[in-house]
């Protein structure tokens, strides 16, 4: 919630009753959001991908960014367009 405040966002926590569940939404002021999935380990990365990729389409306005917070050591972009960041990228 810290790094959002920083830019005027607000977070959020989605879930649904389909059971389709996203660990962080963060959305700015001007309606532009991201997803952000949080896993301890990479072999969660693929079922985090699937659940953000699932949130974007049906969702009505498309995110501005999907990403997984995990611990990797290199942060790269997915073939479906899902962020990899390391957990070490984050300042304290």
């Amino acid at each position: 919630r810290v790094y959002a405040e920083e830019i005027e966002g607000t977070v959020y926590y989605y879930t649904d009753t389909t059971g389709l569940e996203v660990d962080l939404i963060v959305e700015l002021n001007d309606g532009r959001w991201g997803g952000i999935e949080v896993k301890l380990g990479e072999n969660e990365v693929d079922k985090a991908s699937a659940n953000l990729l699932k949130l974007a389409t049906i969702s009505t306005r498309k995110p501005a960014f999907l990403m997984i917070l995990t611990n990797t050591r290199m942060a790269y972009q997915r073939p479906d367009g899902v962020y990899v960041i390391p957990l070490g990228c984050l300042k304290p």
